[in-house]
Parts: C-alpha cells; sequence; structure tokens
C-alpha cells in the first residue's frame, strides 16, 4: 500500500494559496488602475476649470504654469457671476427645477401604479406608447409641441369662448409645468416605467389587506404604497432634478427669453464678448476687444459656476442615491 507524501501535499497547497494571492493581488492593482484611470477622465476637466478660476491673466503666458496658479485671483469668478447675474439666476433655476422634478415624481409614480396595479383596457397598448417615448428623439416632437403650446386650447374650450386661436404660452414656464403635471415631460417615460417595475415587485398582499379595511385605489396608494417607494422616489427625484436643470432643448423650445441656467450658459460666450467690457470698465461698443483667453478664462469660470450646484448636491446625496438606485427597478 501506497504511502501519501504528506509534505509533498502540504508543499502543493502552499503553491496554490501563493498563487491565488498573487492573482488577488493582480486582479486587486487592475481594478485599482481602472478606477484611478476612469476618475481621472472625469475629474481633469473639473480640476482644469478650478485652475482657471482662480488664475490670473498673466499666468496664461506663463508656460511654466500647468495647473497651480502662480498669482491666484477672484476676479474671474466676480467678472463671470456679473455676466451671468449669477445669484438671482440661480434661485430661479432652482426653483423651476425643483416645481418641475415634483410635479414629474408625483404624476409619474400615480401612471407607474396604475400600469403595476391596475387591468383596463389597452394597457398594453398604453405602456408600449410610454416606453416609445423614451426611444423616439425629442427632436422629432418640436414642431407639434411649438404649435401646441402657441396656441395652447383645450379641447377647442378657449376658440368657442373667446373665437381667439388659443394662449400663447411661449417665453412662459407654463409648458414645462403642465408636460410635468400630467407626466410628459422630460424624460417621463423612463420614471413611469422605474415606477412601474417597483410597485410590480411589491406583494399583493398588501393592497389586499387595505382593501379590507375599505381603503379605495387612490387611499391605497397615497397611505401604503406611495410611502413604501422611497427608493425610486429618490431615484426619480434626482434625475429629474438634475436633467431638469441641465435641460436646453424644452428650455430653448418654450422658455427661449427666460432666465434659466442652460439658457444662460449657453449663449455665454458672447455675452462674456457683449458685457465684459463694461464691467471691467474699459469701456463700450464693438470697437472695445477683450483679450480672447480671458474671455475662454470667465466662460470656464461661468461653467464651473453652473454646475457647482450640482456638485454639492451629489456629494450630499450620493449615499443615498446609489441604494435607492439598487432597490428600485433601474437595475435587476
Amino acid at each position: 500500500m501506497k504511502v501519501p507524501d504528506l509534505q509533498s501535499e502540504a508543499v502543493l497547497i502552499q503553491m496554490q494559496k501563493a498563487r491565488n494571492k498573487s492573482v488577488s493581488l493582480l486582479w486587486l492593482i487592475f481594478r485599482y488602475i481602472l478606477i484611478i484611470g476612469i476618475s481621472f477622465i472625469i475629474l481633469y476637466p473639473i480640476l482644469q476649470q478650478l485652475s482657471v478660476a482662480f488664475k490670473d491673466k498673466m499666468d496664461i503666458y506663463n508656460p511654466t504654469i500647468y495647473m497651480i496658479p502662480v498669482h491666484f485671483t477672484m476676479e474671474n469668478v466676480r467678472y463671470a457671476m456679473a455676466v451671468l447675474n449669477y445669484w438671482p439666476l440661480l434661485k430661479n433655476t432652482l426653483l423651476f427645477a425643483a416645481s418641475t422634478t415634483f410635479l414629474q415624481a408625483a404624476s409619474c409614480s400615480l401612471a407607474g401604479y396604475g400600469f403595476a396595479r391596475f387591468n383596463f383596457p389597452g394597457k398594453n397598448i398604453l405602456f408600449t406608447l410610454v416606453v416609445l417615448t423614451i426611444l423616439i428623439p425629442t427632436s422629432t416632437l418640436m414642431v407639434p409641441m411649438y404649435i401646441h403650446f402657441r396656441a395652447f386650447d383645450i379641447l377647442g374650450i378657449i376658440h368657442l369662448a373667446t373665437g381667439k386661436e388659443g394662449i400663447n404660452m411661449l417665453n412662459t414656464y407654463g409648458p414645462s409645468l403642465i408636460t410635468a403635471a400630467f407626466a410628459n415631460g422630460l424624460k417621463s417615460g423612463l420614471y413611469i416605467y422605474i415606477f412601474r417595475q417597483f410597485f410590480r415587485g411589491m406583494p399583493a398582499e398588501i393592497e389586499e389587506a387595505a382593501l379590507i379595511d375599505g381603503a379605495g385605489g387612490i387611499r391605497t396608494f397615497f397611505t401604503i404604497m406611495l410611502p413604501n417607494a422611497i427608493p425610486p422616489l429618490i431615484t426619480v427625484i434626482l434625475f429629474a432634478f438634475v436633467w431638469q436643470y441641465n435641460d436646453i432643448f424644452y428650455a430653448s423650445l418654450f422658455n427661449s427669453a427666460s432666465d434659466l441656467m442652460s439658457i444662460k450658459v449657453s449663449s455665454l460666450p458672447a455675452d462674456v464678448n457683449q458685457y465684459l467690457p463694461g464691467i471691467m470698465g474699459i469701456g463700450t461698443g464693438t470697437n472695445v476687444k477683450v483679450d480672447p483667453n480671458q474671455v475662454s478664462m470667465i466662460v470656464d469660470t461661468g461653467i464651473l459656476l453652473a454646475i457647482s450646484p450640482l456638485i454639492a448636491m451629489y456629494l450630499f446625496v450620493q449615499r443615498f442615491f446609489v441604494e435607492s438606485v439598487e432597490r428600485s427597478g433601474v437595475v435587476g
């Protein structure tokens, strides 16, 4: 009978453990390199804008200066805030984005609950149309939406009563608020889908117990289902707020003359060339020229000021956002 070589087996086990540790170490190094590389790609533009925001004009022409300014200054920030009229603009944009976000979260949650829990004729067809709103480019809806809100009329009632075409709602916040309130705003199809997936996963026994207690569909939604839908609510609120804050398509279509951050940022280079000479006190008019490199610095600083509220919000709510995405219907 052959006696097993215990010493050889022990050596083989040690070699296997060493090999596993080497593989784990290599995988760990690869992950860190990948994470650092992706983080650099994301953070580098922000770090560059931070450098430009506090860099003096004379540092532009110094080839030895790359990221860290030699002459720190707040002039770029002051000029950018003056051109943007920053604080009133930020207040107006935040109020507008918060209003549309609240309306979208309320209407899309109700629509998603209806698709998840109620059976009615044409349910699948309607939900297919909701999904199609995610796939269809918004630019294809530009002309009909513009015409609709240029002469807004519900079932021809205004035309019947007054003889006029309707109410011109362009350059007001009405179109955005109306579409958000009726689950037809920016990315509403995606939000309805998120809520539907979440409500479909909730046990039916909860609603059955509420029905036995005499609660109807609306009462069940507001008292039982919605309080348990915190994860998709957080996801939708954050998505809706950020996308509404950054939206330029609907903003330029409906509110081209309004004070919204996205519109001001899109016209920032022209505004800096127009208003900067007067702010700097070097005169006004077409003959007054400003250093184009300085204009570029102020434009970059204005963009940094525009995205600063979103960066600050992300720093505070990123943990809740990640948890809500994991628990809602976005993944899985």
